[in-house]
């Protein structure tokens, strides 16, 4: 183990960086979840109706109508033909996270992900063991059995018991109940399976990683060659596996971070303090080059 690696998980890059720079994605996303959470909330809390409605379905200011596509698929395979407005909504929705990224949902507007992200702190901080990891595949089979659920039962199965939709009515009504879906979730995460409700069992994650499969918006390994390998952005990634194909590629190979499961939560990028790693468009395929392939490229320029 290297000394670097014994170091805390990103204080060579809050040394280099400076604090803010190396949490400013992390401090973005809060914001950003703080706000869609808020806009849901001006009405019921203080009256100001910009937004009517919940993650699940909505229009703001009364003319843009936007659908959870989810929602509109239980919806339809339900039995139930939506209105053109549910239509619309859901065709904005899926525009705008098959551009962005789906899981982009994930990391930036869900409110639960502020919940699993605690646990997982207090996991690493406690240096509890990793705990029982479900196939990643789970999570897709669970999103079948939802849409099958509510193809039997004539209903939007998954709202029911969605901990995201619970959590916005608690807020309004009284949480209640929702206390315990909370704790139990963060419990999960905590002591049960590292990082395993994100990452393992929400269907909404599944769905919106497949929306996201080709998506524009790409973290790259675009300095992979300047990595000296302190596993920080291992260590924070929610899901790490996606990282080694671009940072360990060869000169050649794309640096771009092409996984679905990629969240584009930007903690790579904070925790990195030689900055291998940025946020581009997925036909960016440049890459630093080694000094070996640099050299060789000017030998043969001058031949």
């Amino acid at each position: 183990m290297s000394a670097k690696t014994r170091l805390p998980v990103g204080q060579e890059a809050i040394q280099l960086k400076g604090w803010f720079n190396a949490h400013r994605f992390l401090l973005l996303r809060r914001l950003s979840q703080a706000f869609f959470l808020l806009l849901f909330l001006l009405g019921p809390w203080f009256g100001i109706w910009w937004v009517v409605g919940t993650l699940a379905g909505s229009r703001t200011f009364e003319v843009l109508p936007l659908t959870d596509p989810l929602v509109l698929a239980q919806s339809i395979v339900a039995g139930h033909l939506p209105e053109v407005t549910a239509l619309v909504g859901a065709v904005i929705v899926l525009a705008v996270y098959a551009l962005i990224g789906g899981r982009v949902y994930c990391s930036w507007v869900c409110p639960i992900n502020p919940i699993t992200d605690a646990a997982h702190w207090l996991h690493e901080r406690l240096g509890l063991q990793k705990g029982w990891q479900p196939k990643r595949t789970t999570r897709f089979w669970i999103l079948g059995t939802v849409l099958l659920v509510s193809a039997i039962t004539g209903t939007v199965a998954w709202e029911l018991i969605n901990p995201i939709t619970m959590l916005h009515r608690g807020l309004i009504f009284g949480m209640g109940f929702v206390w315990a879906l909370v704790v139990a979730i963060f419990l999960f995460d905590l002591v049960v399976s590292r990082r395993g409700w994100c990452s393992h069992i929400c269907p909404v994650g599944a769905f919106y990683s497949l929306v996201g499969t080709k998506s524009v918006l790409r973290v790259s390994a675009v300095n992979r060659v300047d990595c000296d390998d302190c596993m920080d952005c291992y260590a924070v990634c929610p899901e790490n596996h996606v990282i080694s194909p671009a940072l360990k590629g060869k000169d050649g190979e794309t640096p771009l971070i092409l996984s679905p499961d990629c969240t584009n939560c930007g903690r790579c990028i904070d925790v990195c303090s030689v900055d291998v790693f940025a946020f581009t468009h997925r036909y960016d395929n440049r890459a630093k080059k080694t000094v070996s392939t640099a050299v060789d490229a000017a030998t043969e320029q001058a031949a």
